[in-house]
């Protein structure tokens, strides 16, 4: 056991060994950062939520302080262990006489998954530890999993305002755990976006007006998902039979010319979700809808929201 400790030798190995079995458990990569509040983002926050950019997601006016701040979440936090998870898939749905789901809704849904990977890191943590204070997060409270990336080392926020990887791109999952054990840290790695502006040139509706701004209210992953109104009718002729998500604004990253296939059974798509055409979506029935994606991300849009962008694709 690799007892607690101020030991800086002892804080690296354990620091080693969790990164070592949490690529054993399938994770891509993972990173280490100081549990801190977030100074620097507290003003982009706050802009974000006074222009409306979050649209009808009034969830996250909730708990300001506790997106800033981990020991808010986990008394007497010390570290933040972040962990990408790919989701590049090595056949994609075909598009012709089709619509369009998101890739990281292709299989089962991904908060599952990661979930279950997290708890294992975690078990094996507190065997090498013994007893300590700590949570798995997976997109699913206030916590600002794309900056403890960022801070973490495992890339940069771009200027789609999706984490970006060098080595991976960004088709990727993050999954967290606060906890009160201190660890060697990661260093912050820089922005490597550059000149390009191929995410914001590619948006057809405008949702990415410019670099690292992204207004939910146009983004037709927000308006096909989490949209429990109709389709902006000004809009729905730009969305290019996207039905679930959209992967545009990551489909033209150049460093999405890096992704690798993924190799997690739970995110192959099914083969009947394969073999979809237009007609088989506007015939979709309850039954089968909840057959097709029983424990899917795509769940979270529900049947009427579904049929609903499935109909402005059709009108």
């Amino acid at each position: 056991m690799l007892l607690l400790s101020g030991n800086n030798n002892l804080n690296k190995n354990l620091s080693e060994f969790i990164k070592s079995f949490s690529l054993e458990l399938g994770f891509s990569f993972c990173g280490i950062s100081k549990a801190v509040y977030l100074d620097d983002e507290v003003e982009k926050l706050k802009s974000w939520l006074n222009n409306d950019f979050h649209a009808g997601m009034k969830y996250m006016e909730n708990h300001f302080e506790k997106r800033l701040d981990p020991r808010l979440l986990v008394e007497n936090a010390k570290s933040v262990i972040t962990v990408l998870l790919n989701y590049y898939p090595d056949k994609e749905i075909p598009t012709e006489n089709n619509y369009k789901i998101s890739k990281y809704a292709y299989g089962k849904d991904y908060h599952f998954v990661v979930k279950e990977k997290l708890k294992l890191l975690l078990d094996k943590i507190i065997s090498q530890t013994g007893k300590i204070n700590a949570r798995t997060f997976v997109d699913s409270a206030p916590v600002m999993d794309k900056v403890w990336a960022e801070k973490s080392g495992l890339g940069w926020i771009g200027k789609n305002t999706c984490l970006i990887n060098k080595n991976l791109g960004s088709f990727f999952f993050i999954g967290n755990i606060i906890l009160d054990v201190e660890f060697e840290y990661d260093k912050a790695t820089t922005d490597h976006c550059g000149n390009c502006t191929a995410c914001i040139d590619a948006c057809p509706t405008g949702a990415l007006s410019s670099a690292y701004k992204f207004d939910a209210n146009k983004c037709i992953s927000y308006l096909t998902i989490e949209n429990k109104d109709e389709i902006p009718e000004n809009l729905k002729d730009k969305f290019n039979d996207w039905i679930f998500g959209c992967d545009i604004c990551q489909d033209v990253c150049p460093w999405n010319k890096k992704a690798k296939k993924h190799n997690i059974s739970e995110f192959k798509p099914s083969e009947k979700l394969m073999n979809m055409t237009k007609g088989k979506w506007q015939n979709l029935t309850k039954e089968e809808f909840n057959k097709l994606f029983k424990n899917s991300a795509v769940k979270r849009t529900k049947f009427s929201g579904l049929k609903r962008n499935i109909e402005g694709m059709s009108t």
